[in-house]
């Protein structure tokens, strides 16, 4: 005999089996959801390793621009002053000639320790070995030295209190002043050049300024836009990844300027 017990007694496990299906469908819903989820972070992982490998690549090439352009060109004026003074002053031509050597020796270094970046060392390790120290603000006295050898006189100024910089701030600062310097060495028609170096609280201030004729419009070089040089373009997109701003033109009284401003204090 059919009962209103029996009655709530079914449909309590008509519920329940209702219940429990429901469950295992959002169990698997949630397994499919989790697998759904993983596999997007590994492609977003993978996005972001491709991004920064090729992020490195570019700053590889730029490191390598710099490098070669810079002590090549200190090679070409040595091994030029060399030349014409090899038979009248053959110990000046001697000590140019040594100079070409150091810049030599000094590219290769720096060259191998930059190629190493792109492979693995030989015991499979992904990270190589770095013996040599990277460019920064503390090696500039020695940049500044062989411009100087080389025929351009160099004065430096530095404002506020010198500190730590982070190693990519330190670096771009460093190259700033190499490209400037290289350039107004190459370009430069005579005179001298002014570095200087600022520490405020919430930036670094960099500026070159050298008295020659533009450096990109002087007499031994072919007319060019302001900032239009490969070397000036790539230190523009290394200040801008900092969020900084970069400047380089001609000055009115002659000469060229390059400028940058480099927050310290971004996240």
């Amino acid at each position: 005999m059919w009962t209103i017990e029996a009655g709530i007694a079914v449909l309590a496990c008509a519920v329940a089996a209702w219940l429990g299906v429901a469950l295992i469908r959002a169990r698997r819903l949630y397994r499919d959801a989790i697998r759904e989820r993983g596999w997007l972070l590994q492609r977003e992982r993978d996005s972001a390793a491709r991004t920064a490998v090729d992020a490195e690549r570019a700053r590889i090439a730029a490191e390598l621009h710099d490098i070669v352009s810079h002590n090549v060109s200190l090679m070409v004026v040595q091994a030029a002053a060399a030349r014409e003074v090899m038979t009248t002053l053959p110990q000046e031509a001697s000590a140019a000639m040594g100079a070409v050597e150091t810049a030599g020796r000094d590219t290769m270094t720096e060259l191998r320790h930059l190629l190493g970046l792109l492979a693995p060392d030989a015991n499979g390790d992904d990270e190589p070995a770095r013996t040599e120290p990277q460019p920064s603000l503390a090696r500039l006295s020695s940049l500044i030295d062989r411009i100087a050898f080389a025929g351009l006189p160099v004065e430096v100024r530095i404002a506020g209190v010198a500190r730590p910089l982070p190693p990519g701030i330190d670096v771009t600062a460093y190259r700033i002043i190499q490209e400037a310097l290289t350039n107004a060495l190459k370009h430069g028609d005579g005179g001298q050049a002014q570095v200087t170096v600022s520490y405020t609280e919430r930036h670094l201030r960099v500026e070159v300024l050298n008295s020659g004729p533009s450096v990109l419009t002087g007499s031994r070089s072919a007319a060019k836009p302001d900032g239009a040089g490969r070397g000036l373009l790539g230190l523009r997109e290394r200040v801008a990844v900092y969020g900084g701003d970069f400047d380089a033109r001609r000055r009115l009284g002659g000469g060229y300027r390059v400028r940058a401003r480099i927050p310290l204090d971004r996240p």
